[in-house]
């Protein structure tokens, strides 16, 4: 998918502010996650939250103000309870600016571990 970077996402130099990264990154999931079917709203009305517990983020080079920056999310890893997602953002350039490592877990609403749903696993394996 690709992001435009617009001025309430930069600090005063006109650079992407790096918690930025981490919505950016939310976004590509989702997105993954919808471009195979998988609608999250559904699953939160039925009990089952998906939330981050684990975020590890590399940044190599800035992005600035106007850029279009193309964000790549994978799956590289499903476990009974969470998945781990890989994000790479780069630039018009191709050049690699970012990655990260998100770990989701599915919980309850009261924030208890849950099984990922059968129908997810699925569709994340066949990805």
């Amino acid at each position: 998918m690709q992001i435009r970077v617009y001025y309430e996402d930069t600090d005063c130099g006109n650079v992407v502010y790096y918690a930025n990264y981490l919505k950016y990154m939310e976004r590509s999931r989702t997105e993954y996650l919808r471009e195979r079917g998988v609608e999250l709203a559904g699953y939160h009305a039925a009990g089952r939250l998906f939330t981050v517990i684990e975020a590890n983020i590399r940044y190599k080079a800035p992005a600035h103000y106007n850029d279009l920056l193309t964000l790549e999310s994978t799956v590289t890893e499903v476990t009974p309870t969470t998945i781990l997602f890989t994000t790479k953002i780069k630039n018009e350039q191709d050049a690699l600016l970012v990655t990260g490592d998100v770990r989701v877990a599915c919980v309850t609403t009261a924030g208890r571990p849950t099984r990922l749903p059968r129908e997810i696993v699925e569709v994340l394996r066949k990805s």
